[in-house]
């Protein structure tokens, strides 16, 4: 990914042959959706951000990757209503209050929402690998790439993003369908990804390489 706001040192820093090399796709690619549920996506919460355009994109991938049969995952993040789950979480970001077990909050987004045997996962942090069945889930399914969408950069995506580089998957973060609340961190985190953890490329990319029938 190039940045034009990325300097010429940090350019030369990050230099090729160095960080920064593509990893690719491989032969079964999921697509997990990020903690796209209610509370994040309605900007009139503590918690969300304007994120239609994230969500658009998230859409053609979920069609794209329900065309070709290929596995598909939805985390949510949600605690009980005495936060003993939360740990020191809760603590350090008290706008998590709002995402209680049950609620409408924690629902997935109507405009991405599951369909079928498409299953949510529920999290308590922000990686979708930390204290949850994704792993075997993946291994079950064969998959051998994980393409991270949803929200946000910063956060779970990017934590997402490092665990499927520790589990040993090819990690492909599409820019134009993660969003973050501000645009510095965004940008800062998927510069970042791009450098040591995953490839970051356009959604576009990822549906042609679909297409293709590289994915299938």
């Amino acid at each position: 990914m190039t940045d034009p706001e990325t300097t010429a040192e940090v350019r030369e820093r990050y230099g090729v042959g160095a960080f920064g090399e593509r990893v690719g796709m491989g032969d079964r690619p999921a697509l997990v959706v990020v903690d796209l549920i209610n509370a994040f996506t309605d900007p009139d919460t503590d918690l969300g951000s304007e994120l239609g355009g994230v969500l658009d994109r998230v859409a053609v991938l979920l069609d794209a990757f329900r065309a070709h049969d290929l596995p598909r995952y939805f985390t949510t993040i949600a605690f009980e209503d005495s936060y003993g789950d939360a740990g020191r979480f809760v603590e350090k970001v008290p706008a998590l209050r709002e995402l209680r077990l049950g609620t409408e909050a924690v629902e997935v987004d109507d405009r991405v929402e599951p369909i079928g045997d498409e299953r949510v996962i529920l999290k308590k942090y922000a990686s979708a690998f930390f204290g949850t069945d994704l792993s075997t889930e993946l291994t079950t399914d064969g998959v051998d790439t994980l393409v991270v969408t949803g929200v946000t950069t910063s956060g779970c995506v990017r934590a997402t993003a490092v665990d499927s580089l520790q589990h040993g998957y090819r990690t492909i973060v599409p820019a134009d369908a993660v969003g973050d609340r501000a645009d510095e961190p965004h940008r800062a985190n998927l510069f970042d990804i791009d450098a040591k953890y995953g490839d970051v490329v356009a959604s576009a990319d990822v549906i042609d390489h679909l297409e293709d029938g590289e994915g299938s």
